[in-house]
């Protein structure tokens, strides 16, 4: 058993750092600019803001703020005090997923869901991006929200979050194409 899991390890540590030193490597990848400042820390004002801007008929309600994004609705939920969020987009009930669905959702939490996830809560299937609420900045929020639309719409299918696809389709074009509409909207924020 043991070996198993050594070898399993093994495998993952090569598969990891192979895909480090791949972006790292990759002349495509734009570098960090030197000396920039970092944004101002992600609030609810701020983020009600942004969220404004992608959909004027927000709701709020107390550390909850629904919106439709692409004809999905998207749920917000934020705790300042334990400076978390949580923006969540329903799926299909929990109702009929064999082991086999259980099992290719965690595969693709793994390597294809990116920074979103596959997660049950409340017996719902959801699309989950969870973030440190105050060090978000407003790229990574909305990329976030990008991926957990893409989860969503993958569900059955690719079962991805879209932003990183390895290989000639055009997956990764619809990506750049809804994170651009997405940051054109939110401009002024």
């Amino acid at each position: 058993m043991f070996r198993i899991i050594a070898r399993s390890l093994v495998v993952l540590t090569l598969l990891t750092s192979g895909a480090a030193l791949a972006q790292t490597a990759s002349p495509d990848l734009p570098e960090a600019p030197q000396g920039q400042q970092g944004e101002a820390p992600m609030t609810l004002a701020r983020m009600a803001g942004i969220i404004r801007a992608l959909d004027p008929d927000m709701r709020v309600q107390g550390p909850a703020m629904e919106f439709t994004l692409e004809d999905i609705p998207v749920i917000v939920i934020t705790d300042v005090r334990a400076d978390r969020m949580r923006a969540m987009v329903p799926i299909a009930s929990v109702e009929g997923l064999t082991q086999a669905d259980l099992l290719r959702l965690m595969q693709a939490n793994f390597d294809a869901a990116l920074d979103a996830r596959y997660a049950v809560a409340h017996g719902r299937l959801w699309g989950v991006f969870i973030h440190p609420l105050s060090p978000l900045e407003k790229d990574q929020f909305l990329s976030g929200l990008v991926q957990t639309i893409t989860v969503a719409r993958t569900y059955g299918t690719a079962y991805s979050g879209g932003a990183a696809i390895f290989g000639g389709g055009d997956s990764s074009e619809i990506y750049r194409g809804l994170l651009e509409e997405l940051r054109k909207k939110g401009q002024e924020l």
